[in-house]
């Protein structure tokens, strides 16, 4: 990507407002913890990352699965279709989807079932859960021939599938440092113009949090602890009332995710497809994350009545799925279709590339199925 004077003096700028926000309040409190500053950079209502910036894409700051090619999306709706036929193909069957970024997967899932799978389409009610009203309309755009509702929250009840791709990496995480026996929280002030890290006292949630896993980073590690995400499966499991959550997203074990060589943490900024170690840095022009921690994802569904059914990587739910010969059988049709081919195959080797996208870990946690053997998950991985 070519840079202009323009996308230089943009990367070296900063959302003046947002800061101001951020000083006043750390003027007021003294410090804030990491987790706060996070959520103001990335959600404030008038000034945040999310609800100014078109993030996805191309031209955006990262790149998502839907966006690299559609087989994606339609390989979901594969795995989809199977589930709502291991549900006896009830009349209804919910698909929720949360953090639908630019409406590109609900459309691939929507297409695919029209075409292919008419009694499905009939069946499957679409609704997105965003909170950016950006997004929303960016998604209404892409939308605009396929009945999907919108809501801000979670409905009460799900009957299909709650689906994320790349939501809980993208919730604000708390840091923590293990040091000499003790856990200390990440905060932030502000000295001599600029964004500084201080320790204190952690949050008494991320305590209990390593007490629930039984063990601790390793010492003189630094660390994020993803507390909304727990409260968000407690949500989910509540939420569903048969059918299965499945989810996308960076991250590991827990084992490998706190493991004593990973020394500090996995927070990282992206800004036009550069990465940084900088969340001071761009203030409220860059996308932040960090990775998620499945094994509590899976305990936490499991406290409320979740089964653990799945666990794999992207790569191989794709490969299980088909993803190969999907792209095998455009070359068949025609001659001219070879272009499409060759671009095909190239979005493949993006989407199971195992140091990118194929990396991505893809969690199914059930209820109300007697053991179903999803096709995705045909080959899994430890957890």
């Amino acid at each position: 990507m070519t840079s202009t004077l323009e996308d230089e003096f943009e990367s070296a700028t900063e959302n003046a407002a947002l800061v101001e926000l951020l000083q006043q309040r750390i003027d007021a409190e003294g410090v804030i913890t990491f987790h706060d500053y996070m959520e103001t950079v990335l959600y404030h209502p008038q000034h945040g990352y999310y609800t100014t910036r078109e993030p996805m894409g191309r031209q955006g700051d990262y790149l998502t699965s839907p966006e690299v090619d559609p087989i994606f999306g339609s390989l979901v709706a594969k795995q989809l279709q199977q589930l709502w036929e291991l549900m006896d193909r009830p009349a209804r069957f919910d698909v929720v989807e949360q953090g639908a970024g630019s409406g590109l997967l609900a459309r691939d899932i929507l297409r695919r079932t029209r075409r292919r799978a008419p009694d499905f389409a009939d069946a499957l009610s679409y609704r997105i859960v965003d909170v950016s009203s950006s997004l929303k309309r960016r998604q209404a755009e892409t939308l605009a021939e396929y009945e999907v509702e919108w809501s801000d929250d979670l409905p009460q009840k799900i009957d299909g599938c709650l689906l994320s791709n790349e939501l809980l990496d993208s919730f604000p995480v708390h840091r923590v440092v293990h040091r000499d026996g003790q856990l200390m929280e990440v905060m932030v002030t502000h000295e001599n113009g600029r964004f500084e890290e201080v320790t204190g006292p952690p949050t008494a949630k991320i305590a209990e949090y390593f007490a629930d896993l039984g063990f601790w980073p390793g010492d003189g590690c630094v660390v994020e602890v993803n507390l909304q995400a727990v409260d968000w499966m407690a949500s989910a499991a509540q939420a569903l009332q048969r059918g299965l959550v499945l989810t996308f997203d960076f991250g590991y074990p827990a084992k490998e995710l706190y493991a004593p060589w990973r020394r500090d943490g996995t927070l990282l900024c992206f800004y036009r497809h550069n990465p940084s170690s900088d969340p001071y840095a761009r203030v409220g022009k860059q996308d932040m994350t960090a990775h998620v921690d499945f094994t509590t994802l899976m305990r936490t569904g499991e406290s409320h009545g979740l089964e653990t059914t799945g666990f794999t990587t992207q790569s191989r739910f794709l490969a299980a799925l088909g993803i190969g010969a999907g792209v095998d059988s455009v070359a068949k049709e025609s001659p001219e279709a070879l272009e499409e081919y060759y671009n095909r195959r190239r979005a493949v080797q993006v989407l199971i590339d195992a140091a990118g996208l194929g990396r991505i870990r893809v969690l199914a946690q059930s209820r109300g199925l007697a053991a179903p053997a999803l096709i995705g998950f045909a080959d899994q991985t430890d957890a």
